[in-house]
């Protein structure tokens, strides 16, 4: 399988650094799968056309191994149990990923928008987003 939607490829949704050095398989299943192409489809492809696909995503599904190792928590929408998530970065120099969180906030149905890691100008490191087509919450965290 080569993409999950027109800009995003099943190759982006499964890398890991971590699941490489530590040699883990990292292989969603087909339920999986079509949890992570509502995400594509409702989260990625909206924001990727906003920004002209001037956006990086940093993690997008974890297998319950690779999810223990990097510590998340199990109920992870990483793992496409409930949903779906992923996490991004901008790689426009112009555009902070701030405004692409209040973009999302005012545009995109989701479950959880998470702006991860704020600095000290309220830009965060990355951000979080989820998204469950049978039950978003549309819920804010800052950490």
């Amino acid at each position: 399988m080569s993409n999950i939607s027109k800009h995003l490829t099943y190759n982006q949704i499964i890398f890991s650094n971590t699941a490489l050095k530590y040699n883990i398989p990292n292989i969603p299943s087909n339920s999986n799968l079509e949890y992570i192409k509502d995400l594509a489809e409702n989260i990625y492809e909206p924001i990727y056309n906003k920004y002209d696909g001037k956006v990086y995503i940093t993690s997008c599904y974890r297998s319950p191994e690779l999810n223990s190792k990097l510590g998340g928590v199990k109920s992870s929408q990483h793992q496409a149990l409930r949903g779906a998530a992923l996490d991004l970065v901008s790689t426009n120099p112009k555009v902070q990923n701030i405004e692409i969180f209040n973009w999302v906030l005012d545009n995109l149905e989701f479950d959880q928008l998470i702006a991860e890691k704020m600095d000290n100008e309220d830009n965060p490191k990355w951000l979080h987003i989820s998204y469950n087509k049978n039950s978003n919450r549309n819920q804010l965290i800052y950490t």
